[in-house]
């Protein structure tokens, strides 16, 4: 397969040296891309400000920073890709305006106005079913597999099959926030037609191996899209 995963968390400037941003390091990603290269994959990572490093013939490796770019990445490499693994903390907001030079400090409040960010997970499995291949000479419809992350404080199994259901995604992967630059994390897995594995204080590249396996048998066919 051809597979395309995000990583890392993106920064929205307020000015030139300022930024809202998240505690993602990373980490998940770059699994992700370590077991889908030793699978035999050839993998396009969109990161956003990780500092992971990667070398592989079958690997491209795009820096990104902010939302905006990190959609307009996914776009871009989107129609070419069999799977998107969606393993990014995307900010939901980015401030209306950024100032061009940087904000002088001082003893009066400053109020921020931010505005949504582009779903760029919503945006892809609507875009999922467009791509077409040509097998020995006769061209066949094939569906990409988007598979989403829920980071959830709370109700988490409810939250993620929420998240799964609504945003029509292939796979869910659950985690709380435990597991923001942990080595060894608590994640649980779900597609529409199965029930959720859970995995205790795993490592992340266990659980990278096992959804890049999910991925594999629900592209063959062997788990119900």
């Amino acid at each position: 397969m051809r597979i395309l995963i995000t990583s890392g968390g993106t920064r929205e400037y307020i000015d030139p040296v300022r930024f809202i941003s998240n505690a993602s390091s990373g980490k998940m990603g770059f699994a992700l891309a370590r077991a889908a290269l030793k699978a035999g994959h050839h993998v396009t990572l969109i990161t956003a400000n990780s500092k992971f490093e990667i070398r592989n013939s079958k690997l491209k490796i795009v820096k990104v920073e902010s939302a905006a770019e990190m959609f307009e990445a996914v776009k871009k490499y989107f129609p070419k890709c069999d799977c998107l693994l969606m393993a990014a903390a995307v900010a939901d907001y980015t401030p209306v305006h950024s100032a061009k030079t940087k904000i002088k400090s001082g003893k009066k409040e400053l109020a921020i106005k931010l505005k949504p960010t582009v779903d760029i997970l919503k945006w892809a499995a609507l875009h999922k079913k467009s791509k077409i291949e040509n097998r020995k000479s006769k061209m066949k419809r094939q569906r990409r597999l988007v598979v989403g992350f829920a980071l959830e404080d709370k109700n988490l199994r409810l939250n993620a099959e929420r998240k799964l259901k609504e945003k029509n995604l292939d796979m869910i992967i659950a985690n709380t926030p435990a597991a923001i630059g942990c080595g060894k994390t608590d994640a649980q897995i779900k597609t529409p037609h199965t029930t959720w594995l859970k995995f205790s204080k795993t490592s992340k590249t266990t659980i990278a191996k096992k959804i890049i396996a999910l991925a594999e048998k629900i592209k063959e066919g062997e788990i119900r899209k």
